[in-house]
């Protein structure tokens, strides 16, 4: 790392940007850091959804530098007890509730440590119960950007002790001929992400996708079919996604996040 520029900060949220929120966030971290480098990778996940949050960071965390801190806050216990904890990696540092947000990190099985987050003096002074993103979290990256070593923070715990949550899977139950998901999110232009991981699917066979009425062929592109005709194909997360070329699928199909899908043998 640039021993001139501070780790990237990278801010995941369910905030939104119709509110003061996430400028908030980055005014305290600036406050404290004012070299701080700040990426937003998403303020869209859908509200209170810790499944979809776990998804998204984990198919992203990937394509960011060695040394970059995640501060990841999709909090619906916010103000209770659960704990804020901070969790080292081989390469990336990431800063959640302990709600079942960084499930995907765990599994990913890189984590060098954990630590419950408790040491006040790298928090706000006066901290509000509703908006730990601001008061916690924020200025605890800023200072982690600044120098501060992880386990000032707090003390270390095992990662058994912190919360994971089931994850939208993907299952076969006629040995690999098909395999059953769901709908895990929306992207901005109304293409649907599954959790079915097209590496299950057989290259030799043409496979369908099966949704509530809709039975669509895997192509490999948009640009495979005519214009505002549906269709399924491998998305870059590399799951398979469902669309219309040139149009919402969302609200042309009426699906949703957590329908039901199946991948199956044309």
């Amino acid at each position: 790392m640039d021993a001139a520029k501070p780790p990237l900060i990278v801010l995941m949220t369910d905030f939104g940007l119709s509110d003061t929120y996430v400028g908030q966030m980055k005014g305290v971290i600036h406050s404290i850091t004012p070299e701080a480098r700040i990426i937003d990778l998403t303020h869209a996940v859908t509200p209170q959804s810790i499944a979809q949050g776990t998804f998204l960071l984990g198919k992203s965390t990937p394509y960011f530098p060695e040394g970059t801190i995640f501060v990841a806050v999709v909090d619906p216990g916010v103000g209770t007890s659960r704990k804020a904890i901070a969790v080292e990696t081989a390469r990336h540092i990431f800063l959640a509730p302990d709600n079942g947000l960084l499930t995907a990190i765990f599994q990913a099985g890189e984590v060098k440590r954990c630590v419950t987050i408790t040491s006040e003096r790298y928090m706000l002074p006066s901290r509000s119960s509703t908006f730990h993103g601001r008061d916690v979290f924020s200025p605890v990256a800023a200072h982690l950007a600044s120098g501060v070593a992880l386990m000032e923070l707090g003390s270390a715990i095992d990662m058994a002790e912190c919360t994971s949550i089931p994850l939208p899977g993907c299952q076969s139950r006629d040995n690999g001929a098909s395999w059953e998901g769901t709908i895990i999110c929306t992207d901005h232009f109304g293409n649907l992400i599954t959790s079915l991981d097209s590496d299950v699917l057989e290259r030799s066979n043409q496979w369908m996708v099966g949704a509530g009425e809709h039975e669509l062929p895997v192509f490999g592109t948009y640009g495979d079919v005519t214009d505002q005709q549906p269709l399924a194909y491998t998305g870059s997360s590399g799951m398979i996604e469902i669309a219309i070329r040139n149009g919402n699928a969302a609200k042309s199909l009426g699906l949703q996040d957590g329908d039901s899908v199946r991948a199956f043998f044309r």
